[in-house]
């Protein structure tokens, strides 16, 4: 995640997120599905119009799920057109983000003695619901705060365990999970509490709810820590959501370091059948940047 998701611009094995529509009611394609659900968002497809048209556009090209970080933020109606939009495509929604960091003020600090924050990100929780079931996702992410340098990490940790179990509690009933994010602090996101997916795991394992799980961002990942389909292999009871980004540069597969053919193999070997946020720009503007999209998910997904 950062400062504006867009500007740059997830149990795990689970199968799909939404039921899927029949197939007498998909508009056809124009192109072979791929075998996982990849998930474009908002800006993926820019020159082809605005939210809907890119959401058409993404399902000619054999795209199967749409992100959007922002769609909380949106109206009402908004949410409901974009849910249309994907019921008539029969594609997947993944994650939106249900409680947003105030970047610029580094908050909040979800383990510091003032409880304050962590009511507050609570109302944040119970209010994603009704975005979620507007929606039909059933994947939320949640970004678990800032550092408070004054205390020492264990008693953070602490109630960030605690304060996750109570949002678990909340979110459990509906069926749907948060999806907590580890971020990168080298390059992104200096200060941020949960840095990698192991952090993730024990703050899950902690939480010990079916509605708390870590999203699985492989650009932040391999920043922090590298080592990805072992991490992903040794964390993956309490993994609920993938995002790819190559590094260095957080664009589509073939423009880092990032062996993503490997890891697509990995995944169709683990059976995954949930989505994996395209959570990433453009290396090049307009329709030639968006061709080499496709034609790098064509790639990683033939691997």
């Amino acid at each position: 995640m950062t400062l504006s998701r867009r500007t740059l611009l997830g149990a795990a094995a689970a199968a799909p997120l939404v039921p899927g529509i029949a197939a007498g009611q998909r508009r056809s394609s124009n192109a072979a599905r791929f075998s996982l659900a990849y998930a474009p968002h908002e800006g993926s497809f820019a020159s082809r119009g605005g939210r809907i048209e890119q959401i058409a556009y993404a399902a000619d090209q054999g795209f199967t799920a749409w992100e959007d970080n922002e769609a909380a933020t949106r109206s009402v109606a908004e949410q409901e057109q974009m849910a249309k939009a994907l019921a008539q495509r029969g594609m997947t929604m993944g994650v939106f983000v249900a409680s947003m960091p105030k970047w610029s003020q580094t908050r909040p600090l979800l383990g510091a003695n003032d409880g304050t924050e962590r009511e507050a990100f609570l109302a944040d929780i119970r209010a994603s619901l009704d975005v979620a079931k507007r929606l039909n996702a059933t994947r939320m992410t949640v970004v678990t705060g800032f550092m408070d340098p004054k205390l020492p990490v264990d008693i953070q940790t602490a109630r960030v365990i605690d304060v996750m179990r109570r949002a678990g509690d909340i979110v459990a009933p509906s069926g749907a999970a948060m999806v907590m994010e580890p971020l990168n602090t080298r390059t992104n996101h200096p200060g941020v509490y949960m840095q990698t997916v192991s952090q993730g795991y024990a703050v899950a394992r902690g939480a010990n709810s079916p509605a708390v799980k870590v999203l699985a961002d492989l650009y932040h990942e391999q920043i922090q820590s590298g080592n990805l389909i072992r991490t992903l292999d040794t964390c993956w009871n309490e993994i609920g959501y993938i995002q790819f980004g190559d590094n260095p540069g957080r664009n589509e597969p073939g423009t880092g370091e990032i062996n993503y053919a490997n890891i697509v193999k990995w995944l169709r070997a683990k059976r995954y059948g949930g989505v994996i946020g395209m959570e990433h720009g453009n290396s090049i503007a307009g329709r030639a940047g968006e061709d080499r999209l496709i034609a790098a998910y064509r790639a990683i997904d033939a691997a």
